[in-house]
């Protein structure tokens, strides 16, 4: 009896277990699958540059004039030469900041379009008003260069920008408008511009590339540092100037024909503009990494 129950129990576990392996397995779950982000230039951003300025205006001709007694400008009251460089000296460091916005129309790679407003630092003019004289100058003489030596304090620009987005690499152009401030005096005590704020515009065109974030220059840890440089025109238009006066003495005698005031050949009005070009490289923080 107890060896035909153990037979029954046997076939009947053999029986369940041919049946189990006949039902059909539970399918393993899915792979989860995470697409990779693709890297737009669509955000804020906001940074700093420097670079270098190089004179851009084609006004380099010297310029000697004779001075004769009676003006009081040189020391031993009697008549002498005056002779002026022609360089404008409008080179020198510059240096400050930029914010603007991006819109890529397509992720990936495909056209961006922006704007970008900037302020910046100029070292500028620093041979302004230089000059060499036949006798020593009185004291209390201003001299200044008539051929309209200038140097700027500050200047910045508000562009727009259009440009093609290779991936991580963006190509653009750039123009719009331009302002600046500063100079020193030109030509005397009548025709200040130390404080003249001056317009214009602005082009250029420049390279950007966005650092990957494993990237050791990528101290945010994220794709929203770039670098850039950049090529950038400025004209600021400063209008039409007296250019007669290049000379004071310390009279105080500011009218032009006074025995005070020395004159070239008589007031004149010449444009004379500010020109420049300005090649920079700049890092920004993009706001937002993808």
């Amino acid at each position: 009896m107890n060896k035909l129950l153990l037979a029954t129990t046997v076939l009947a576990g053999m029986t369940v277990a041919a049946s189990a392996a006949d039902l059909p397995r539970r399918a393993a779950p899915p792979p989860v699958f995470t697409p990779v982000p693709v890297f737009t230039w669509t955000g804020f951003y906001a940074g700093f540059n420097a670079g270098y300025g190089f004179d851009a205006s084609d006004r380099r001709s010297s310029t000697v004039v004779g001075v004769p007694a009676g003006y009081g400008v040189f020391a031993n009251g009697g008549s002498g030469v005056l002779a002026f460089p022609g360089s404008r000296s409008q080179d020198g460091f510059t240096g400050g900041g930029q914010i603007g916005y991006n819109y890529q129309l397509t992720p990936g790679s495909g056209f961006v379009i922006g704007v970008e407003a900037d302020a910046q630092y100029v070292d500028f003019g620093r041979d302004r008003n230089r000059f060499a004289a036949s006798s020593a100058v009185a004291p209390g003489t201003l001299v200044y260069n008539p051929s309209g030596v200038s140097g700027l304090d500050y200047f910045g620009t508000v562009r727009g920008r259009l440009g093609y987005a290779f991936d991580r690499t963006l190509v653009y152009g750039t123009g719009g408008f331009a302002y600046g401030s500063g100079g020193g005096r030109e030509f005397g005590l009548t025709n200040s511009s130390s404080d003249t704020f001056q317009t214009g515009w602005a082009a250029g065109a420049g390279i950007e590339y966005a650092l990957p974030t494993e990237s050791f220059l990528n101290f945010f840890r994220s794709s929203a540092v770039t670098l850039k440089v950049e090529g950038l025109y400025v004209n600021l238009d400063r209008g039409n100037r007296n250019t007669g006066a290049f000379a004071t003495n310390g009279l105080g005698t500011v009218g032009i024909g006074s025995p005070g005031v020395v004159l070239v050949s008589g007031p004149t009005a010449r444009r004379n503009d500010t020109e420049f070009a300005v090649v920079r490289a700049g890092i920004n923080y993009k706001f937002g990494s993808y």
